[in-house]
């Protein structure tokens, strides 16, 4: 295989650069152009030389050098990274250097590709490498090591041996048809299966969970222009991201930011004041507003409680009845009246209010525990080692559902052992496909086209 190299951090001035290199011909090319300052110490893996980088017999940098032997690396192979100062222009020289003698630019995820390639680690660990490095929050990111050590692996290898005994069990019964004991077999073939089941039934309703520690929460803001829309985002935000005026329609794009609850990244989004809008620039912004609002997890409709409900502002309840939502009654530092809340309940009764001023920051915290409470995040575990955050897992694990669930059928209307046998195969097929076992070539590619180039 060619020798592959790459930078490996982040484009821009910083402290240091770390171009990567890995193949059979790695430390054949560094010696080309890297000159360590010991030149008769023996290269060691696991061992970092200083020197100088030349080109032309000139110096291009002063760098240290790591060398990782095979199989003792990252993608048990040869493998070397040369830590450079920072810089686009250091780090690119370099990595031209390189290509210059006989390495080639690695395509993105290429290492951790090679890693998978040559077993150091499986396709759900490979795929926990880019949910880490996308991580936003401390949930996020230790749920991700958790399936970097092996956790899904090591649930799934158990899943499978468990079928094996399943396997076991039917050749038995098939080899052997003298001995008559088919009724305690298929006994324990069906409690074997349940076993596996109830398995399989865990990880997928884990995902709910999984899934908002991973993507998070997305939450929408939507109201009339001037309700305090705007005012609410730069106080959960705790900056002055979005601009406040008087002057209705301001905002006419979406905006949406991060922030950090109990560790769950929640997206917020301020959209478009809605409203009957002549303007052909704001009606392209308020049909995206109610379109985001009809994607979002949770949408919070804010009014102006010192004004009376009006018509628009009765399509924007009729809109949200079906919706996990929370009212939100701002401006309460004016003078204001009941009439306002009573006459949304009409409209809408069953939905939470709080009422706060976004201007005077009085209620916001009330927001944030009504958020935790509607989504349950007191409750999500980090070490959860059972848990499910990829897409692509939990549909192979309903896949592999389904087939048990037949396989169970098939036991319990006494149909022959033997036949039980396919339903293994089959599961045992799907879920190979979340190690890599099983699984094509464009999967593989789409899995690493995610990954940043040097990872």
């Amino acid at each position: 295989m060619s020798t592959i190299a790459a930078i490996s951090t982040a484009t821009g001035v910083g402290g240091i650069s770390i171009i990567r290199m890995s193949g059979k011909d790695c430390f054949k090319i560094l010696d080309k152009f890297f000159v360590p300052k010991n030149k008769n110490k023996e290269v060691k893996g696991y061992t970092i030389k200083y020197g100088h980088i030349y080109d032309n017999q000139k110096v291009v940098d002063e760098v240290l050098v790591s060398y990782f032997e095979e199989p003792n690396s990252y993608t048990k192979e040869n493998m070397c990274e040369i830590n450079s100062h920072g810089g686009t222009y250091i780090s690119n020289k370099i990595l031209e250097i390189c290509l210059k003698n006989g390495a080639i630019l690695a395509e993105p995820g290429e290492f951790t590709k090679i890693a998978f390639l040559n077993g150091r680690i499986d396709l759900s660990q490979a795929e926990s490498i880019i949910d880490l490095i996308n991580s936003k929050t401390e949930r996020e990111a230790t749920t991700s090591i958790n399936q970097l050590e092996g956790f899904l692996s090591n649930k799934i290898y158990n899943i499978k041996r468990k079928l094996m005994d399943i396997m076991v069990l039917s050749e038995v019964s098939i080899d052997y048809p003298e001995y008559d004991v088919e009724d305690v077999t298929n006994q324990r073939v069906l409690n074997i299966l349940q076993e596996v089941k109830d398995d399989l039934g865990k990880l997928s309703n884990s995902f709910e969970t999984g899934k908002i520690i991973k993507e998070g929460i997305n939450i929408a803001l939507i109201g009339k222009p001037n309700a305090g829309k705007s005012s609410l985002l730069n106080r959960m935000l705790k900056e002055e991201r979005a601009i406040v005026t008087d002057i209705e329609g301001t905002t006419r794009d979406s905006i949406q930011e991060y922030i950090d609850i109990k560790g769950i990244p929640v997206k917020i989004i301020d959209t478009a004041g809605i409203r009957d809008a002549t303007n052909e620039i704001e009606k392209i912004g308020i049909e995206k507003s109610k379109k985001i609002a009809n994607q979002a997890d949770l949408v919070m409709a804010i009014f102006d409680i010192s004004k009376p409900l009006l018509k628009d502002e009765i399509e924007i309840l009729e809109s949200i009845k079906s919706k996990k939502c929370i009212i939100i009654l701002n401006k309460i530092d004016l003078k204001y009246s009941d009439e306002l809340e009573n006459d949304i309940k009409k409209h809408i009764n069953n939905k939470e209010i709080i009422k706060i001023s976004a201007k005077e920051d009085i209620g916001i915290e009330e927001i944030y525990e009504k958020i935790l409470e509607m989504f349950k995040l007191d409750e999500i575990s980090i070490d959860n080692s059972e848990m499910i955050t990829n897409i692509r897992h939990k549909n192979v694990i309903d896949n592999a559902l389904v087939i048990i669930k037949e396989a169970i059928s098939t036991v319990e209307n006494k149909m022959p052992i033997d036949i039980i046998s396919i339903n293994i195969k089959n599961i045992m097929e799907e879920l190979a496909k979340i190690t890599g076992e099983n699984v094509s070539e464009d999967i593989i590619k789409e899995i690493f086209s995610k990954f940043c180039l040097g990872k």
